[in-house]
């Protein structure tokens, strides 16, 4: 009977050494983790890698290339007769590559001047939803574009292929406030080789702002403002610059995201939409058209 009682004794105290052993453990393992939070990053700022006409702070994955189709008809001023601008289109072909999750490049080519751009996309900060708060998202944006359009017999005497060359610069903050409403901030800075005329600047200051809100599980609306400072592009034109204004409806279908926009811009390549709009929205000087994207992996997922 002393025996029994000896080796219960002796079960409940290895039992209760076990579990203040495991109690332990569990704390250290705890304390480990509050002590190193794995940070969580915030995705999906925005859906598409385009606002409008501006880009955004997002990016394809590593390994991952976008097929992006930007097609705008002509402004609805031109009236019944050419079916509100149905009849003419411009459009931009590009694609997008993730080298890595951060660094993505990507190439275009426009029927505006027939224009080739490319540029390089890094990502500096990205927004946090804990410790340690970061709380936006910032890349630095580079563009170049170059056009090949002739437009007189005599050019050659004068529009040398460096002039026809146009650098863009930008910083890109941006914000995911909620699961519905996003926003990005871009100071941008432009650098025209060639300049229209003498009183025109050759270097331009930009503020652009864009916003996505979401209406429902695949729906949104964006929109975007291009303000370029004045008295740097001062030229008489007519129809006279004005700063890019642009909307957007976007639809999420699948493996693609379709965009219906709204924008008094014709051009689809930084330079030229932040530097030469012509023609206001209250003169009918609106471009209807889409932006279309379709993303395909190239590096099988591990």
């Amino acid at each position: 009977m002393i025996h029994n009682r000896f080796l219960l004794s002796f079960i409940f105290i290895l039992l209760t050494c076990s579990l203040s052993a495991q109690d332990n453990l569990l704390k250290t393992v705890s304390d480990s983790l509050s002590a190193n939070p794995k940070t969580e990053y915030v995705t999906g700022t925005f859906k598409a890698l385009y606002i409008v006409n501006m880009k955004t702070i997002e990016a394809p994955a590593a390994g991952a290339l976008n097929f992006e189709i930007q097609h705008r008809f002509g402004t609805v001023n031109t009236g019944a007769y050419n079916l509100y601008g149905l009849d003419f289109a411009t459009f931009r072909l590009s694609l997008d590559y993730g080298i890595s999750n951060r660094f993505s490049v990507g190439i275009g080519r426009s029927t505006t001047n027939k224009t080739f751009d490319g540029y390089m996309k890094y990502k500096l900060l990205r927004q946090t939803d804990n410790a340690p708060s970061m709380p936006v998202s910032v890349n630095l944006l580079g563009t170049a574009d170059y056009f090949t359009e002739h437009f007189s017999p005599t050019e050659k005497d004068y529009l040398k292929n460096e002039y026809r060359f146009s650098y863009t610069t930008q910083i890109q903050i941006a914000r995911k406030f909620s699961s519905n409403f996003s926003l990005q901030l871009v100071p941008t800075f432009i650098h025209y080789n060639m300049v229209n005329f003498a009183a025109d600047q050759n270097n331009v200051f930009a503020l652009a702002v864009g916003a996505r809100m979401k209406i429902s599980k695949r729906m949104a609306i964006t929109g975007e403002y291009n303000y370029l400072f004045p008295n740097q592009l001062v030229s008489v034109t007519d129809p006279p610059r004005t700063n890019s204004l642009s909307f957007g409806w976007d639809i999420e279908t699948g493996g693609h995201v379709f965009q219906l926009v709204f924008t008094n811009s014709q051009s689809m390549v930084e330079s030229q939409y932040i530097g030469n709009t012509r023609g206001t929205w209250g003169d009918g000087y609106i471009y209807f058209g889409f932006n279309i994207s379709r993303r395909f992996n190239l590096k099988p997922h591990k």
